[in-house]
């Protein structure tokens, strides 16, 4: 294990049914393979020693003998390599024969026999095996520096599979040797399966099942190589390629596992009520830090808060949309009041509010005419950003107003004595106090609630002003980060009842994100652009996540971006805005401890009610510190 990460393997290499010499010698080709790939752990299908549809061969002396001289071929291999393996063969015991999985660790070998024995429909293994008589008292063994634990196929399909006890015993990974024949919808209600115990047992899933090579007398067994973690599937084989030696590697991430069990309470009450674990058991020393290593063998998203895939867009997109659109319905009716006051400035977190005000109204059956919305042009406003807050308001249906605030805020310098030519802090937010004051007001003689606009990302950086577009009566887009502000904003463009509205919404999108606080360029563009003052937002988006989701320190996160952000930002820049985004996360705690409400969308949200609660003193020296070292 190497900075967390455990580089594992399921193989299931071609075979041939009672042909042990040959099915060991392809053992030991992938075993050999592997160990140049820096594969730490392989696990081989249920018996591949022999093959799993031997039938009444395997209470033959010949076959059992064979098997146990096969099985001291794998070890002298493995002996000789850093790799570890588990096996599957059939061995002898106690007057009766087990169906049992090998670990060979360097010179030693466990046995693990197989706890549940199928007998119905195609399986008819009591005919040959016995049950393991009881299992083991903790069910793991060490490995490479992490805890790990095997179980045989029908193992997983029990209603608490033996991995339950193991990983609550501590097992971070759990190695399951299979042999599963193919029929019409097994394979998803499978996958179903690995993917839901990884997540129940909150562990890395290890399955291989055996494939080309047995007997289809009866049945066809497709190769199955798959690693799931903690619900998500990081690697499978394509089943259609049946004629291959198919394996997958996976960088398991045993840090990101420990992390989430520690985080979630209940796991470790349910490990004490069923007396599988001790106070001590969680704790292992920190491994040192390799600052060349990458983990492969392992995809690190870029952009961790956006749907990975395409074919997630309008599920994820209705999910997160519904999610808003579900809160502030809840909200206007406990208010008793469709009226809603949004300022609209052309930029990407008040035109996602807007749309979700729209959507919600057309929900309640109301009128979107009760949402009004305004816009406030100021000393930085361009014709860019204007056209489109105008556009959208008109192309929407709803109510539009105009209220200029360049005056108010000139009387306001006047009355506290600022000079307006000196473009600080006290010129920026001056014009931010203004216009939460005349959406607080407006929202008075309506009737209505001032909707805030501000996205999770600028909430974790602090980019907002005090008690100005921080403040608000429901903050709609508190639990979206600003990448997907931007997808969100996308999705709404590709489903544009017009195209004009289509149009707005892409240039809206590809409008540089600005809060237009300072006069524009003598061309009339956006001159004050947030990325250049605080950085990438696709950057701090991923810092945000892995700090808060999994509480990784700096440098886990450093050599994440290393790897997701590779030829797009050298190594420079990303510690530059990494060290920004911790100083500003720590200082800017205070903005946060008051948030107003507003609806957690996915799994990080930075509400003081309910996940993040931090002191707004607490020193980020520690943090700081780690990166100057990097």
């Amino acid at each position: 294990m190497t900075n967390g990460y455990l580089r594992i393997a399921s193989v299931a290499p071609s075979h041939r049914v009672a042909d042990v010499d040959y099915n060991v010698s392809k053992i030991v080709e992938s075993l050999r393979e592997l160990d140049a790939k820096g594969v730490e752990i392989a696990v081989f299908p249920e018996l591949c020693i022999t093959g799993y549809t031997c039938g009444d061969l395997f209470h033959n002396a010949l076959l059992l003998d064979a098997a146990m001289r096969g099985l001291d071929v794998i070890a002298d291999t493995v002996s000789k390599l850093n790799i570890h393996a588990i096996v599957g063969l059939p061995m002898r015991s106690e007057g009766a024969v087990y169906n049992c999985a090998a670990l060979i660790r360097g010179d030693s070998t466990e046995i693990v026999r197989k706890t549940y024995i199928p007998n119905y429909n195609e399986f008819y293994e009591r005919r040959w095996f016995a049950p393991a008589p009881e299992m083991p008292s903790y069910g793991w063994f060490e490995s490479h520096g992490a805890k790990i634990a095997v179980e045989i196929c029908e193992d997983l399909w029990t209603p608490v599979p033996p991995s339950c006890k193991y990983a609550l015993s501590g097992a971070q990974v759990i190695f399951n040797l299979s042999a599963s024949d193919d029929v019409i919808g097994k394979y998803s209600y499978l996958m179903s399966l690995i993917k839901q115990q990884s997540a129940r047992c909150l562990c890395a899933y290890a399955y291989s099942s055996a494939g080309f090579g047995e007997s289809t007398t009866d049945v066809v067994f497709l190769p199955k190589t798959i690693i799931a973690e903690c619900g998500t599937v990081l690697a499978e084989n394509d089943r259609e390629n049946f004629l291959e030696n198919p394996y997958v590697i996976a960088d398991v991430d045993i840090e990101a596992i420990e992390r989430d069990r520690m985080h979630t309470g209940t796991f470790a009450d349910c490990a004490m009520r069923h007396d599988c674990v001790s106070l001590n058991d969680y704790y292992s020393e920190p491994s040192a830090y390799n600052a060349d290593y990458e983990p492969v063998y392992r995809k690190v998203d870029a952009h961790p808060f956006v749907p990975p895939t395409d074919d997630l867009i309008d599920e994820r997109c209705t999910e997160i949309t519904t999610i808003q659109e579900c809160g502030l319905a809840r909200r206007l009716t406990v208010v008793g009041s469709n009226k809603i006051v949004v300022g609209i400035s052309g930029g990407l977190d008040s035109t996602l509010a807007l749309l979700v005000a729209v959507h919600t109204l057309k929900r309640l059956g109301g009128d979107v005419r009760d949402i009004v919305g305004v816009t406030m042009p100021g000393f930085g406003t361009t014709d860019r950003t204007y056209d489109n807050a105008m556009k959208l308001m008109r192309l929407l249906g709803i109510t539009v107003r105009e209220i200029p605030i360049v005056d108010a805020v000139m009387q306001h310098f006047s009355d506290i004595g600022h000079d307006a030519a000196v473009h600080d802090v006290t010129y920026e937010n001056s014009q931010a106090r203004e216009r939460t004051q005349i959406l607080m007001d407006i929202a008075n003689q309506t009737g209505g609630i001032v909707l805030g606009t501000g996205d999770l990302s600028e909430l974790a950086l602090g980019w907002a002003t005090y008690n100005g577009d921080h403040m608000s009566m429901y903050g709609i887009n508190a639990g979206v980060p600003k990448t997907l502000v931007k997808y969100l904003v996308r999705w709404y463009a590709m489903r544009a009842e017009n195209r004009e509205l289509h149009d707005t919404l892409v240039d809206v999108i590809d409008t540089p994100i600005s809060p237009e606080l300072t006069p524009a360029d003598e061309q009339g563009n956006i001159k004050q652009k947030t990325e250049d003052i605080v950085g990438p937002y696709e950057l701090h988006d991923f810092y945000l996540y892995y700090m808060l989701r999994y509480g990784f320190s700096p440098r886990k996160v450093y050599m994440l971006a290393r790897k997701a952000f590779a030829g797009v930002y050298d190594d420079v820049v990303i510690l530059r805005w990494m060290k920004t985004f911790y100083r500003r996360f720590f200082n800017q705690q205070f903005k946060r401890s008051c948030l107003p409400d507003g609806p957690k969308v996915g799994s990080v949200c930075l509400s003081p009610r309910g996940d993040w609660r931090m002191p707004s003193d607490a020193s980020s020296a520690l943090w700081l510190k780690e990166v100057d070292e990097l």
